[in-house]
């Protein structure tokens, strides 16, 4: 698999079944990207269903750590209020920001995860850390003006690959 390559495509965070993809394959920590992730970039909230996944993966026990290149304020008050540690600044895809996220929560390259929607930064940075990269489709289309330009080269990388799952509601329980 290359380096630009994700190794699973889901539409939305709350698609990935919490036992059958993550702890069913061994997977118990995760490392998340943050904007257009878990919380838009458009109305810089976390859709119901993101909220309602993570409540059920940490039920699961599950263990995430935020990683972000985000340095402004809000993304650590952000951070606190998911009760969720954070590398932020992260210069993701260089890969050292990886290992610190994967050591503040206890995980391993054989039992983490990282995920975002952004194949040049959060797949690529993964790669490059030894880990297993799950993109997601964006939660959003409004992008700062340099993530913006990249997503055109993006959208060729991946081609007419589609994503597995759609989205559930918050309410559905299932995955």
């Amino acid at each position: 698999m290359g380096f630009f390559e994700p190794d699973r495509y889901f539409s939305s965070l709350a698609t990935i079944h919490v036992h059958h993809d993550l702890l069913g394959c061994g997977l118990s920590h995760v490392l998340l990207d943050v904007d257009n992730t878990i919380r838009s970039r458009e109305s810089y909230d976390v859709p119901a269903p993101v909220k309602a996944w993570l409540s059920r993966a940490r039920e699961a026990g599950v263990e995430f750590c935020l990683l972000s290149n985000n340095w402004h304020g809000d993304i650590f008050s952000f951070a606190e209020e998911l009760e969720m540690p954070i590398q932020a600044k992260a210069m993701k895809p260089l890969p050292f920001s990886y290992g610190a996220a994967m050591e503040a929560i206890g995980g391993t390259r054989t039992d983490t995860v990282a995920i975002g929607d952004q194949l040049l930064t959060d797949v690529l940075g993964a790669h490059l850390a030894g880990l297993p990269a799950w993109l997601v489709q964006p939660l959003s289309d409004v992008d700062i003006r340099t993530t913006a330009l990249v997503r055109s080269v993006e959208r060729m990388m991946i081609g007419t690959r589609q994503p597995e799952g759609v989205p559930v509601r918050a309410e559905g329980g299932e995955r």
